[in-house]
């Protein structure tokens, strides 16, 4: 128990030096709060891959997201950490990534299976900045996607982006987690691609930091 005490700190400490990081560049580099934003998700996301062989225990992330939510709220409200809150358009997904973290671990907790909190991190760590990135720089070409007649907050590109590099890491952690090759490592990598895929697409004011996550738990306590 000792030990994961202390990791838990280190996890926190580290926390702290990504965003004090963050927060340098957004103030000497003068970058856009997107950037900086998506930046912080990639790196603090990737890192809470590894929890399932730190933390025996859910209530230990539990702690690590209260402190993470508080962090921001204060900050927020604070008009602090501008490298996070910085952005022009109204966004909860900061406060929804360490309630999508400790629930994402949860369900993986009670299952009994790690792989269904490494997926979901992976792939909300890589495609969902990368959808972001390039769907927000590259506007030529770039049309916003219409959905029943309505013009979505969502670019081809940038679903496009998303729809392959979940593809790719799915394929990849699966054959890793499997290792196994074969037709079924096809399709589910697949069908996770699609189903996270929309749940980015349908998402609405950052909510996908909360249902592209839970789109690829569902696909995997159904399928894998």
């Amino acid at each position: 128990m000792g030990n994961v005490i202390v990791l838990s700190f280190v996890y926190l400490i580290g926390i702290v030096l990504l965003l004090a990081f963050n927060e340098i560049n957004y103030r000497r580099l003068r970058l856009k709060g997107e950037f900086t934003r998506k930046f912080a998700h990639f790196t603090a996301t990737l890192a809470v891959v590894p929890f399932p062989y730190i933390f025996p225990s859910h209530g230990y992330v539990l702690v690590l997201a209260l402190l993470f939510f508080a962090a921001l709220f204060i900050t927020q409200y604070s008009k602090q950490l501008k490298s996070i809150h910085d952005i022009e358009r109204k966004s909860i997904g900061s406060y929804l990534l360490p309630l999508s973290i400790y629930l994402t671990f949860l369900i993986a907790d009670l299952q009994g299976n790690k792989f269904l909190f490494i997926l979901p991190m992976l792939i909300l760590a890589i495609c969902d900045p990368m959808a972001a990135i390039l769907g927000i720089n590259i506007t030529e070409y770039n049309g916003r996607i219409k959905l029943f007649g309505k013009k979505l907050n969502k670019t081809w590109l940038g679903s496009g982006a998303f729809l392959v590099t979940s593809f790719i890491t799915s394929i990849i952690a699966i054959y890793f987690h499997t290792e196994l090759f074969d037709l079924k490592t096809f399709w589910l990598a697949l069908a996770i691609a699609v189903a996270s895929t929309l749940a980015e697409l349908i998402s609405w004011r950052g909510s996908d930091n909360l249902t592209i996550p839970l789109s690829v738990v569902l696909m995997l306590i159904l399928f894998l």
